[in-house]
């Protein structure tokens, strides 16, 4: 979605937002970039190669965007997911980048074309506001970016891109949305409908692909997917690959059921866990990546949802001590725990092991490890967790001090379904519209 996109450039884990993107290494047209050439093996290269020099990469409908441009917009996005990248993977990230810096300065022009303007000062006020989530001031926050190979400057021009495309829509393309009261009506009969059936908290990157492009696509979405299994960051893939509306919110496909996702996908989520990727699905106009992040149930209450009172008891163990040395003593930390009574004899079972106490009054069960959240679902007020956590980094206990259990839930709102269904309606139309501006530009690459 793209209201969405602004709001999270002041989210601390997502500074490197970069715009939906279009597929890996293929041009509009969907063919491949890789033409073979009859290269000789020894190559003599005359002069000399200066990487301070800003050469021009692209110049879009006038615009230059240069080599420094893709190179500090390449080293936001690799800080933020905190991976190292390098070889075939760098250089297909570094062509996405290229891509998205191009969408941006389409967006741009556009907005200027119509007279729409972001004034230095909100730029500059929402450069603060990202900078106080990494809690900079602003001069600390450049500083920062250009310690990582990046700059202010960068970030700017994609806040101002953000700004003035979200402007833009705001007047030319949301008044002429309309959704029904009827469609509304509608929506919220079908979940009353659907009560107690399952729900998934669905992840997607999706990347099209046409029969001439079928290959190509595959393989980019299996590339996609190793990347994931090494510990890549599917939001950040998502952002910077995924071609839905999705991508600019992560992927993130909010609460769905199986049945309105396309069947391929809807006969696997079934059979997922929580926290687990597919590989790529073939579906309908391309393959999707799909992370299931959560489950429920449709409009019921979920236990996980209680909101506790927990304390913490936590013994630790000087440096070197080894398993065997620590078990005594944990298990008699374990015996006390379980048979001290009460949230109120836990400051004395602390200071008997010579262990520390804190407090957390505001925690759903959800909101633990997992490892956890099955023990304290099934904990009765005054009762405590085994023993967890290892001798290196100290041994714990939760103490169920207290629990709110959640309210039966209900439909959403006529105004939040109304405004989703409105965004939906908005996104369609964004898509459509940057794809025109793509079509009718002129784009020269240098």
């Amino acid at each position: 979605m793209f209201k969405p996109r602004l709001a999270a450039l002041c989210l601390a884990g997502a500074i490197a937002l970069i715009g939906p993107g279009h597929a890996f290494a293929q041009g509009d047209d969907g063919a491949g970039v890789t033409n073979p050439l009859n290269l000789p093996n020894d190559v003599q290269v005359f002069g000399k190669f200066d990487p301070t020099i800003r050469k021009a990469t692209a110049i879009v409908n006038g615009f230059i965007i240069t080599d420094t441009d893709v190179d500090q917009r390449l080293n936001l996005v690799l800080a933020a997911n905190g991976q190292q990248v390098a070889g075939e993977e760098k250089d297909r990230l570094r062509l996405q980048v290229l891509r998205n810096l191009i969408d941006e300065t389409l967006e741009i022009q556009e907005a200027k074309s119509n007279d729409v303007d972001v004034p230095q000062s909100d730029i500059d006020s929402t450069f603060q506001r990202v900078a106080g989530q990494f809690k900079y001031t602003p001069d600390q926050f450049a500083a920062f970016l250009k310690s990582k190979g990046s700059s202010a400057a960068s970030i700017k021009r994609q806040i101002q891109g953000e700004m003035a495309w979200q402007r833009l829509l705001d007047r030319k393309v949301q008044p002429f949305i309309n959704v029904g009261d009827d469609e509304v009506k509608q929506v919220i009969a079908r979940l009353n409908a659907a009560k107690g059936a399952k729900e998934y908290h669905v992840g997607e990157i999706f990347i099209s692909s046409t029969p001439a492009t079928d290959a190509q696509s595959h393989e980019n979405a299996d590339k996609v997917f190793e990347q994931l299994k090494k510990g890549g960051s599917f939001v950040a893939y998502a952002r910077q690959y995924s071609e839905a509306s999705t991508a600019a919110v992560g992927g993130d496909l909010g609460w769905v059921r199986a049945e309105q996702l396309p069947d391929a996908i809807a006969q696997v989520l079934p059979q997922m866990q929580n926290g687990s990727v597919t590989p790529p699905i073939q579906v309908p106009g391309g393959y999707s990546i799909i992370a299931l992040q959560d489950t429920r149930q449709v409009l019921t209450s979920d236990p996980r949802d209680a909101l506790l009172s927990l304390k913490q008891i936590t013994i630790s163990f000087p440096p070197g001590t080894t398993q065997a040395t620590a078990g005594p003593r944990v298990a008699a930390f374990a015996e006390a725990t379980q048979k001290m009574g009460g949230c109120g004899a836990a400051k004395d079972v602390a200071t008997k092991f010579d262990g520390n106490m804190v407090e957390n009054d505001n925690i759903k069960i959800r909101d633990l490890p997992p490892a956890l959240q099955e023990q304290m679902a099934a904990l009765s007020i005054g009762q405590s967790t085994t023993p967890f956590g290892s001798v290196e980094d100290g041994v714990r206990v939760l103490v169920l001090c207290g629990r709110d259990d959640p309210q039966t839930a209900n439909a959403p709102s006529f105004d939040a379904i109304y405004n989703q269904m409105e965004q939906e309606r908005v996104d369609l139309r964004a898509r459509r519209y940057l794809r025109d501006l793509r079509r009718d530009a002129v784009i020269e690459y240098r």
